[in-house]
């Protein structure tokens, strides 16, 4: 029987990667192949919990950040000033690029990710001043 596995291993810049290895396995040999799926197993599991409670984090996180620019929308509606600040964008975008640079994240990703949100932001932030006038 043919049996893969899953195995993660380090290159020189330290990233991990998913490396399949194949082998065949029979008799006694199978048993500790599958007690080694069972535990390969268990680890993924791991992995992906620790991955839906950071997306669950974002969720929230980004809620919160939600709420505080909603109250940015209708202060700006009240005081009649612009939905967008070219200017607040242009420094937030430096900013986390810096940060995404620290943290080892593409930069390029980071900047793609809070241009979707400044213009999620700009949409709400035009919707609140159409709903007060």
């Amino acid at each position: 029987m043919l049996h893969q596995m899953w195995q993660v291993t380090r290159d020189k810049a330290s990233e991990i990667r998913p490396v399949v290895v194949a082998f065949r396995v029979s008799g006694a040999n199978s048993q500790r192949a599958e007690i080694g799926r069972q535990i390969m197993d268990e680890k993924l599991k791991q992995y992906r919990e620790s991955i839906n409670n950071i997306d669950a984090a974002l969720v929230f996180m980004l809620a919160e950040r939600f709420k505080v620019t909603q109250a940015v929308g209708e202060y700006k509606a009240r005081n009649n000033l612009p939905p967008a600040d070219n200017a607040r964008e242009t420094e937030q975008i430096a900013r986390l690029r810096q940060l995404a640079s620290d943290a080892n994240l593409d930069p390029e990703f980071s900047e793609k990710f809070l241009r979707f949100i400044i213009d999620e932001v700009i949409r709400h932030h035009e919707r609140i001043r159409e709903d007060a006038s």
